[in-house]
């Protein structure tokens, strides 16, 4: 793993650095063995969305200075200047519903796991917390460290905390940084612009006319109509949309009937939407209702279609990228390939209160580290991954305090 000393590979040219930068990056290398520790902790013990009490307390023991409650379950602390400008670094608490099987020392037992790499964000950012608490007033600006509860689950964290309390501390920006499995190890992706889709959650019910199955003439099959509807609307998805705009329809849950030879009174299916602009994610809920009740009513049925929307786009601001990947080389990284996906982060609903920047860190190639997705039961990032991620939302923050209006 690189240290604070290293220097970037052959491939990135030296560049400017903030004057700052190696001593925090040097205070973050002191605080690495704790931090691994509290990983380990906190991976051992996940919690769900909007449950994190156990996760918040122990965060919170680990932070250099009181934290405050927030979001329900969320906590925050500021470190450096009282007054002045506020740079917020998120990391997020919950776990998710699934098994691990990574087979672990610190694996956890029951059916929820960390399989998205909050515990080494959270772990990162107590160690950077702890690290700039160390420089106090030396600090640009001050460093308010966000642990950010349900990032997995709807209701939103990050939308709870946007409207309440982050809207009230008014930070000038706000950064985070994500492992991410398939970029290389030592580099961080970092672009401008649109990088994650929006998600909305759809759920499209479907009312028939229940009836034996012999008979078919007299009921009106509400699951024959449904599994139209899906397969018209894959389609329709991709031939009404620009082939330049990013979009995607999962459908992941149908639902319907409790016996083979029963037409049953309904059926439902559940399913996500993906967008790159808000244009287009109007456009995509309108074209989910607009098909949904034509092939409904076709076949005699009826389709209620029931949205909950998520996030938005999540857009990188573009001076902070731009500082960040000349700070990034001298804290050890290469600059990654531009990495764009239709995954989507509630961190985007940040976007209403200030600028903001989202890194991902690669881990693959990492020693003793076996590559898998995101949300996979054997993921298990290596603990070189927390200093990774801490390097990061330092170059982040710094980037972030150099650019905004102060």
């Amino acid at each position: 793993m690189p240290t604070s000393t290293d220097p970037p590979t052959a491939a990135d040219p030296p560049t400017p650095t903030d004057p700052l930068l190696a001593p925090l990056l040097e205070l973050i290398e002191r605080e690495l063995p704790r931090a691994v520790e509290l990983r380990h902790r906190l991976h051992s013990h996940p919690e769900l969305a909007h449950a994190e009490r156990w996760t918040t307390a122990a965060v919170a023991e680990e932070l250099p200075v009181e934290s405050q409650t927030v979001a329900e379950t969320g906590r925050c602390a500021r470190v450096g200047p009282d007054t002045g400008a506020v740079i917020a670094v998120r990391a997020e608490l919950d776990a998710l519903p699934m098994k691990e099987h990574t087979g672990s020392e610190f694996s956890a037992s029951g059916e929820v796991m960390h399989a998205c790499g909050h515990d080494v964000h959270m772990a990162a950012l107590v160690a950077l917390a702890r690290a700039a608490h160390a420089l106090a007033d030396q600090l640009p600006a001050a460093l308010l460290a966000l642990f950010q509860p349900s990032e997995e689950a709807y209701p939103s964290g990050a939308q709870q905390l946007a409207d309440g309390a982050l809207g009230e501390l008014a930070p000038a920006a706000v950064v985070g940084a994500h492992i991410h499995p398939e970029l290389p190890w030592r580099a961080v992706a970092l672009d401008a612009g649109v990088v994650n889709a929006s998600c909305d959650a759809i759920e499209i019910t479907v009312e028939g006319r229940p009836s034996h199955g012999a008979y078919p003439h007299l009921g009106r099959d509400p699951i024959l109509a449904l599994a139209q509807i899906v397969v018209a609307l894959h389609i329709q998805v991709a031939a009404r949309s620009d082939p330049l705009a990013p979009a995607v329809l999962t459908v992941g849950v149908i639902e319907g009937g409790s016996a083979e030879n029963v037409i049953p009174a309904r059926a439902s299916a559940r399913g996500a939407l993906r967008a790159y602009s808000a244009e287009h994610r109007r456009e995509l809920r309108e074209l989910v209702e607009q098909v949904s009740q034509g092939i409904a009513q076709a076949h005699g049925c009826s389709a209620e279609v029931r949205l909950v929307a998520g996030e938005p786009p999540l857009e990188n601001d573009g001076a902070i990228v731009a500082r960040a990947r000349e700070l990034l080389p001298a804290a050890g990284f290469a600059l990654g390939k531009p990495w764009r996906s239709c995954g989507s982060d509630d961190f985007a609903f940040f976007g209403a209160l200030a600028p903001l920047a989202m890194a991902f860190v690669g881990l693959d190639g990492a020693p003793g580290f076996t590559t898998r997705p995101l949300h996979h039961p054997e993921l298990l990032p290596p603990d070189d991954a927390v200093g990774a991620v801490a390097r990061a939302q330092a170059a982040l923050y710094l980037a972030a305090a150099g650019t905004a209006r102060l």
